[in-house]
């Protein structure tokens, strides 16, 4: 195989006198007649002239400053034809006037062939083959901190490496695509005249040739060891150990290797490359339906980019000297310079191989925002009356909350006081099957990007546009139930206090506070209650995390089969158990996540001196409720009560916009919603809601239930969203 010029970097050690003017005049006159006194021209003479003659720096040094050469493009009424009659491309004129001043200066071209020899010799191109753009790590975390490592620590030069000449000739992304845009047969005829040095020098085609050899041994190696690890074996069933063919890539790049990379032999390495994509496949549509870890997404990714690279070096080794091969060679070489660029980039590698365990855990949350949906209006009253429950826990954990304040504890013991109480409010509203109007948002928005992630077009877009009103007024419904309840629940507690106690359950000066603290812009309400939002929708996250965690672990297997528990409760009883974890694994991480989230932001506020706290809605109005019953009936008529009112409002508003958004945007991304999907969505739903407002705050009354629109699953079968 010929080798790219590009391949090697140099700066060439200076001659003691420079050429004459005249010399580069004559220079000029003879290869470029029509434009003699372009600078390009006069440039190329000279850095043929300071060929350096000893020492592998000075080469690299003058191949970069070729290089940067090549890269400056020759105006298009400067370009000389060939013997076709045809003008080169800008990418490729000077590549073209190289070639001509190479054929007619044979003096020049053997001392160019012996520098081209020497920097083959000197240098290594296994690493930049088989590692560069490619995962380095065994696994996410180990990757992720071995990228930061070199993004900021300083590496040390080792110029015998063509891996780190790579990004030195080609600093910037973009020249990728410059340099795949070169001419194959320019390249080509470049080669063959420089590529011929005399012995004893290493022919430059074969000591590439040779390392090619190794990388793609090398990836064999590597890729195999990653394709039988137990936990890809175990996602795959069906393929048994010894008819992985994991382990026959490593011999089939053997047999490439001993018979001098024989079609055959290729051939046979393209075969067991696509049996190998074939697992990854069948491995990848078990994690959809069975739980994602970032560890084992990551070496499947490895894995996929290792088999993607053989297969690029077996069609550099397979093609036909010349042009085709400097194609291929071309194609090889621009994806290194692409991958090198982003191979130290740790948020790139997070976005790529988190993106999976992304959607499940969005998956898994729109799975349980199905349930907050209505359609009838009986099942809009059964979630009013289920939010109305809610309102009531959520007025006791308010009480609580007043009297945890009270205590003198320390910071810790007050977030871990505070915090429990917000997550077993939550926690009981759960398992009593109340709803909690500001949880929904998150879970909703899942499901609606779910739904318009397979097409929001034709006759499908109507069915999806009727979701956007079933969510709505399911909202509003949940938000009538909490807020309906929790403030006359709150009167009626705080009326009892003062009745058994004889004064009011908070002080003249706490009640104050209170209104004070809720006043629309009078008090960081608003930044409070958008932070709010985002824990709202963090706490989802960590919900469908949780959820994954016990699937992809299959902890309620485990557990049905637990001896002990077995002995303990009965086999049945454990199975139940298990089903039970399974089934309440999401909403227990949505809701001790919530609670100590929100029990935190105060003391965070403390701890760094930060105005820091939470606004929810439904605690906000039950503290409001509580601080009226203090002052008196006379004062809720005041300005400032009023006001706080309208900060409840705003801080409702704020709860559901933010955290909706935010799910609804991580959901449309996780799942490649495309804005070409999103926009007509969009548009349908404004003309729906001025048509029909009406819709989007009460059930028709004679609506029948009415599914989510059917979608088509990881495993290819069809079936219900739910």
């Amino acid at each position: 195989m010929n080798v790219p010029l590009p391949v090697a970097q140099s700066t060439p050690s200076r001659v003691p006198h420079g050429p004459s003017e005249r010399e580069v005049d004559a220079f000029c006159v003879q290869y470029a007649p029509r434009a003699p006194g372009h600078p390009a021209v006069r440039d190329l003479y000279r850095l043929l002239r300071d060929l350096p003659e000893d020492g592998l720096e000075s080469r690299l040094d003058w191949v970069e400053r070729w290089v940067e050469w090549l890269r400056e493009r020759i105006p298009a009424h400067d370009l000389v034809e060939d013997a076709s009659g045809l003008k080169p491309s800008a990418p490729d004129s000077r590549l073209a006037l190289m070639v001509r001043v190479l054929e007619g200066e044979p003096a020049l071209r053997a001392s160019l062939t012996q520098l081209v020899a020497a920097v083959c010799e000197g240098s290594r191109g296994l690493k930049l083959f088989s590692q560069v753009g490619l995962p380095a790590g065994q696994g996410f975390l180990a990757e992720a901190s071995d990228r930061l490592a070199r993004t900021l620590l300083p590496s040390p030069p080792d110029p015998t490496k063509l891996s780190e000449l790579l990004p030195r000739l080609f600093p910037s992304p973009e020249d990728a695509a410059w340099l795949a845009a070169l001419s194959p047969a320019l390249l080509a005829k470049l080669a063959s005249l420089v590529g011929e040095p005399r012995p004893p020098a290493v022919l430059p085609a074969l000591r590439v040739r040779a390392d090619l050899l190794d990388a793609l041994l090398l990836l064999a190696v590597q890729t195999a060891a990653l394709g039988v690890t137990e936990d890809v074996r175990e996602r795959d069933p069906e393929t048994s150990f010894r008819a992985s063919p994991f382990l026959r890539l490593r011999l089939t790049c053997d047999a490439v290797l001993a018979r001098d990379a024989a079609p055959d032999t290729l051939r046979d390495v393209g075969t067991c490359i696509e049996d190998c994509r074939r697992v990854v496949a069948s491995v990848s549509r078990h994690l959809e339906s069975a739980g994602v870890s970032v560890d084992l997404v990551y070496r499947l990714e490895r894995i996929r980019r290792g088999l993607e690279r053989m297969e690029a070096i077996c069609r550099v080794l397979g093609a036909p000297r010349g042009e085709p091969r400097w194609r291929e060679a071309l194609a090889l070489l621009s994806d290194l310079l692409r991958r090198s660029h982003t191979d130290r980039s740790v948020l790139e590698l997070v976005r790529r191989n988190v993106r999976m365990l992304a959607r499940k855990i969005i998956e898994r949350a729109g799975h349980s925002g199905e349930h907050y949906i209505t359609t009838t209006p009986g099942e809009f009253h059964r979630l009013v009356e289920s939010a109305a429950g809610g309102g009531l826990v959520t007025a006791v954990a308010v009480t609580l909350k007043f009297a945890i304040a009270t205590l003198a504890l320390a910071p810790f013991f007050a977030w871990l006081a505070t915090g429990f109480n917000y997550a077993l409010a939550f926690v009981l509203i759960q398992a009593f099957g109340f709803t909690l109007a500001t949880k929904q948002p998150s879970v909703t928005a899942a499901t609606l990007a779910g739904a318009v992630s397979e097409g929001a077009r034709g006759e499908r877009l109507s069915s999806l546009v009727d979701i956007i009103p079933r969510i709505t007024r399911s909202q509003l419904a949940a938000f009538a139930g909490n807020l309906g309840c929790v403030a006359p629940a709150v009167v009626v507690i705080a009326l009892a206090w003062q009745a058994l106690t004889g004064h009011a359950f908070l002080s003249d000066a706490k009640a104050r506070a209170t209104v004070e603290a809720l006043h629309p812009w009078r008090s960081p309400t608003a930044a409070y209650a958008a932070l709010t939002g985002v824990l709202l929708w963090v706490s989802s996250v960590a919900g469908g995390w949780l959820e994954n965690f016990v699937v992809y672990r299959r902890l309620p297997e485990a557990l049905a089969h637990h001896r002990a528990l077995r002995h303990l409760l009965g086999a049945a009883r454990a199975r139940r158990l298990a089903d039970g974890l399974l089934h309440a694994a999401s909403g227990l991480g949505t809701n001790v996540t919530l609670g100590f989230l929100l029990g935190l932001m105060a003391v965070l506020g403390r701890f760094f001196g930060l105005p820091l706290d939470v606004r929810h809605v439904t605690f906000a109005l039950g503290q409001l409720a509580m601080a009226g019953c203090a002052l008196g009936p006379e004062a809720v008529l005041r300005p400032d009560f009023l006001a706080a009112l309208g900060g409840v409002a705003l801080t409702g508003v704020l709860n559901f916009t933010v955290s909706f958004s935010l799910a609804l945007g991580v959901a449309a991304r996780a799942r490649d919603v495309p804005s070409g999907e999103a926009l007509p969505f969009l548009r349908a739903v404004v003309a729906r809601f001025l048509s029909a407002p009406r819709s989007f705050l009460l059930p028709p009354r004679d609506a029948a239930p009415v599914p989510l629109p059917e979608r088509v699953p990881a495993d290819g079968h069809r079936g219900p969203f739910q």
